[in-house]
């Protein structure tokens, strides 16, 4: 029988009790882990807190590169369980997470599950904000799978991953990782990428069932924010894609826009004409979202063959 260890990565204080609700869920589930570990991100303050007070967590420093990956990697390294599942500090995930996501380990060619992130708003919304872009709050989103089904890249806040894939082809690219002063990401891509490649003919899979609440503060439903968190991900995928290739980290990426988002658009004017004045602003969102992350994504590729004929990166 497989073995479970879950994995929290946390760096502020200002999510204690989000961190409290996440370390509980875990500890209600139907099927427990072998051990939960929770990863403090270079914050001596809350370490220690979380050392007195957080009892159902073994509670570990970062002791990789500060940021996501970093914490991430240091808790790959703190754990024994065969399969690795990731939570993040601001989610809570549902009674079955744990039971629903193994139950697709039972497949042996299955690298990695992940599940779906149902968004908990703060705040509601603003009426303009598109379903097709709740990935720029980390949640699942309207042109994601709905069934059960093999998918390139897992989502960070709701993934698990075999042991052997990180002792096959390492851990998270820290060059990647999000830290609080630099919104990147897309480290959980280009490791799905790298894993599928070397251990074909694995495969990730999205169980949909296996689901945990995110929550999305007030600060995160601002434009500012929604424009921000676009071109940080054309920034992100264009790193990808100068590790992976441009055809591998952007395959998803042009359905999603020729597909999801142009029926997006067409669906928020066909509101309008039928009296919903906030239509169009979402259809408006949808264009201008995409055209900021493209704007992001070619603006970056250039500096990275820079970089790269300089051998400043790999």
């Amino acid at each position: 029988m497989l073995t479970s260890s879950v994995v929290i990565c946390a760096y502020t204080d200002n999510r204690w009790e989000q961190m409290v609700a996440a370390v509980e869920s875990v500890a209600r589930q139907t099927v427990p882990p072998a051990e939960l570990v929770l990863v403090v991100d270079h914050n001596p303050g809350l370490l220690e807190r979380a050392k007195r007070e957080l009892g159902a967590a073994r509670v570990v420093a970062n002791t990789r590169s500060r940021g996501l990956a970093g914490a991430r990697n240091s808790g790959i390294a703190a754990t024994r369980g065969d399969i690795v599942l990731f939570l993040d500090d601001d989610a809570v995930a549902a009674p079955d997470w744990i039971e629903l996501t193994l139950a697709s380990y039972a497949d042996e060619t299955v690298l990695g599950v992940g599940g779906a992130a149902d968004p908990v708003w703060e705040t509601p919304p603003p009426r303009w904000w598109p379903q097709e872009f709740t990935w720029v709050v980390g949640c699942s989103y309207v042109g994601q799978a709905v069934t059960e089904q093999p998918v390139r890249n897992l989502m960070g806040c709701n993934m698990s991953i075999r042991r052997t894939v990180f002792d096959a082809v390492g851990g998270f690219d820290d060059g990647l990782g999000r830290t609080a002063d630099a919104p990147l990401g897309c480290e959980e891509t280009e490791l799905c990428i790298r894993a599928r490649r070397e251990m074909s003919p694995g495969v990730f899979i999205l169980q949909p069932r296996a689901r945990v609440r995110h929550n999305v503060t007030r600060t995160r439903t601002s434009w500012g924010y929604f424009v921000a968190r676009c071109s940080a991900e054309g920034t992100s995928k264009a790193w990808v894609a100068g590790r992976v290739g441009k055809e591998a980290a952007l395959t998803e990426e042009r359905g999603y826009v020729s597909h999801v988002l142009t029926r997006g658009v067409a669906v928020g004017i066909r509101y309008t004409l039928r009296g919903d004045v906030h239509g169009v602003l979402r259809a408006g969102a949808i264009v201008i979202g995409t055209g900021v992350t493209a704007f992001s994504y070619f603006r970056t590729r250039p500096r990275l063959h820079g970089l790269a004929r300089r051998g400043r990166i790999r």
